[in-house]
């Protein structure tokens, strides 16, 4: 029982630091971008109303809609768009046309995560190094040097792991968030009737006068709940309760108590609003909570940044994007992992948004519109879980996405208007990752089905060959084969130049499925072909490391022994030939091949080992 408590102290922690960190550092620049905006007239009444709107907005959309109800669609106990797109795409798997345009949106949604991926780092790190400004204001010529130097430093370390300073996040956002909390209370003993902007009377209020502000100032108010979709994508990470504990018993209070500690400043001092959140502290702390807001952003981008690498394994395996360099930081946690091209291509990206842009406050116009899709594309895909997946009755399913989407909705339509004061940068980069996605998908398919147009049937070939058997050599051939039943290309090759056929010989299929783990008892399927030859399937989730040297062990007790010093793999690269008036437009052709091209090589990404690899060539129109 006391080791039960310890792990969930362990996790409710982790959860603080790694799941929290975003939302956490929000509160920067959120009530600053509302009231700075010079919208909203600086009157007790709009005080307490968009306070109101902030508090109902976390809690409609983060308590209720994400740790409520989001978190209980869980797939295999895995969570985030890529796992909820699955669990949709399985329950409406016998509508075939259903399923592909929620694919399709899905898919979407996963590559406006990467525009997020973009923003939040730059903002967040932006924001905190803001804090120089309000020191003296000769610092302000440091601000974009300082967190590029920042910026680099965080992505710089990325290839050694983040085992060895992980275990410091969850205390040092713990002390985030405590500080918070103080900063609050210090500002709402000043002022103890702000407390009542709780009420939900004050934010009706405030919307029902004021309609037109309110729909403008709503692609600011979003800011508060930026962060919220992590919440879902650690599940598998920290589990429901973890994350639901740090939720209600830290994040929300101190979030909440800021929030308020800023509006009662704000009704004292209206010039405050130039960056309230650090006027709010003494002139003594502004040093130190400088610091410490840059270790909570720091801390918030490297959430973001894991995030990044693990969706992108996850695309990967699902057959959306081609296979790309992945490095194992970790011997002992498989979900530490490092891919160099991400990891290089954010930072540039995210350099480019900071010069592009030069402060927090230009940057939140960019912010806010992938953000409020992905809410929007997740209460869609949660409704077909819910209808679909779990049979609910058609009115209850209506009654409890019905709410979040029309709350989602207005959030995106009113961060539309900020198209084009910024808002257009991410989805430049969601619409540039969708376009690459979506084309190595249809390549792949066009591939695969010339490749079976040209197939050659196995157990056929087989018997054909063994009629007028060629010379056996001692060993093992393992030969991976994309379509199970069909004749490798590698196979026709080895016996067309080397005349000999191996003592065993295996035809292995990887198979990768719409669920984030299958377990070894359903690795493996083994069929026997005769003459010492077997076809095999291996069966992987969009969350298991691929690895068929290790999955082949398990043939021994199924009478086929591998010994590794025997056993060599045999694989085809194929080089694509794009054509003109075929399934594709030809820049869409030569984008795939180009990508085909510089796939990494099917050996590393299979794990196998590099002293026992064959590889044969063909070239292949499409």
């Amino acid at each position: 029982m006391t080791s039960s408590k310890k792990s969930l102290t362990a996790l409710t922690l982790g959860a603080i630091g790694v799941v929290y960190g975003d939302i956490g550092t929000s509160v920067l620049y959120a009530i600053k971008e509302v009231f700075g905006s010079g919208h909203v007239e600086f009157i007790p009444a709009n005080v307490y109303g968009i306070l109101s709107i902030f508090f109902w907005t976390l809690t409609l959309i983060v308590s209720i809609k994400y740790v409520l109800l989001v978190l209980r669609a869980d797939n295999n106990g895995e969570g985030g768009l890529v796992a909820m797109l699955a669990l949709a795409s399985q329950a409406v798997k016998d509508k075939p046309r259903l399923r592909r345009v929620l694919l399709l949106i899905g898919i979407f949604g996963t590559s406006l995560f990467y525009g997020d991926g973009v923003i939040t780092p730059a903002i967040s790190v932006l924001s905190a190094v803001e804090g120089l400004e309000v020191i003296s204001p000769a610092f302000k010529s440091y601000v974009i040097p300082a967190t590029l130097v920042i910026l680099f430093g965080l992505f710089a370390v990325q290839k050694r792991g983040t085992a060895g300073i992980g275990k410091f996040f969850g205390p040092i956002t713990l002390v985030w968030f405590g500080v918070l909390a103080l900063l609050g209370v210090s500002q709402i003993v000043t002022y103890p009737a702000i407390l009542q902007a709780v009420s939900p009377h004050y934010a009706l209020t405030f919307m029902w006068t004021n309609p037109g502000t309110t729909f403008i100032i709503l692609g600011a108010v979003v800011l508060c709940v930026t962060g919220a979709e992590a919440l879902y994508a650690d599940l598998g990470h920290f589990g429901k309760k973890p994350i639901r504990l740090a939720w209600f018993s830290v994040v929300m209070p101190a979030l909440t108590l800021n929030y308020f500690g800023q509006g009662a400043l704000l009704l004292k001092s209206p010039e405050a609003v130039k960056n309230p959140f650090y006027l709010m502290a003494p002139e003594w702390a502004l040093v130190p909570l400088v610091l410490l807001a840059t270790m909570a952003t720091v801390i918030a981008s490297q959430a973001l940044i894991t995030g990044a690498f693990s969706v992108t394994k996850q695309v990967i395996q699902l057959g959306y994007l081609p296979r790309l360099n992945i490095q194992h930081t970790s011997v002992r946690d498989t979900g530490q992992i490092y891919m160099p091209l991400v990891n290089w291509g954010l930072f540039v990206t995210i350099v480019l948004a900071v010069l592009l842009f030069r402060s927090s406050s230009n940057l939140a116009a960019a912010y806010g519109i992938a953000v409020c899709t992905d809410m929007l594309i997740t209460t869609l895909l949660t409704f077909y879980v819910i209808r679909y997946g779990w049979k609910y009755p058609l009115w209850l399913c209506l009654a409890a996405t019905g709410i979040f989407f029309v709350v989602d909705f207005a959030f995106f339509a009113s961060n539309m208007m900020k198209l084009f004061a910024g808002g257009w940068f991410p989805l430049v980069i969601g619409g540039a990752i969708f376009t690459l996605m979506i084309t190595w998908k249809k390549g792949r398919e066009l591939l695969n089905s010339k490749l079976r147009s040209d197939a050659i049937d196995l157990p056929s070939f087989l018997e054909s060959v063994f009629i007028s058997p060629p010379a056996r050599v001692d060993g093992t051939a393992v030969f991976l084969t994309a379509e199970s039943g069909t004749v490798p290309n590698a196979l026709l090759h080895n016996l067309k130049h080397n005349k000999v056929l191996h003592a065993q010989n295996l035809f292995v299929t990887v198979q990768n499925h719409e669920v984030p783990w299958i377990g070894l008892d359903k690795r493996l399927e083994i069929e026997s072909l005769g003459h010492h030859c077997w076809q095999v399937v291996l069966h992987y989730g969009f969350k298991n490391d691929p690895n068929v040297p290790k999955a082949l062990e398990n043939l021994k007790d199924r009478g086929c022994e591998l010994d590794s010093m025997t056993t060599s793999y045999f694989l085809s690269r194929d080089t694509v030939i794009p054509t003109i008036g075929g399934g594709m437009a030809t820049w869409r052709e030569k984008l795939f091949a180009q990508m085909h091209h510089n796939a990494s090589g099917a050996a590393d990404f299979l794990k196998l080992p590099n002293n026992s690899v064959v590889e044969l060539g063909s070239k292949i129109e499409i």
